[in-house]
């Protein structure tokens, strides 16, 4: 699967790749501002497990929080 602009797993080399998250409570939160923060979306290897990239779905959530 070609997703992003990644076509392999770099650590093992397989195509397969897959996406998941973390919600709810493990939400990546900005400092020092009031905000219920962001999902933390993965892509993942699906044979050996590596995580290859991960990323906030909402960055504009974080603008501000470094002087």
């Amino acid at each position: 699967m070609y997703y992003k602009g990644i076509k392999e797993c770099p650590k093992c080399g397989e195509v397969e790749l897959g996406l998941g998250k973390h919600n709810g409570y493990a939400v990546m939160q900005p400092v020092n501002k009031m905000s219920f923060g962001s999902e933390v979306e993965y892509i993942i290897c699906t044979e050996c497990g590596y995580i290859i990239e991960s990323y906030v779905k909402k960055p504009e959530k974080f603008k501000g929080t470094i002087n």
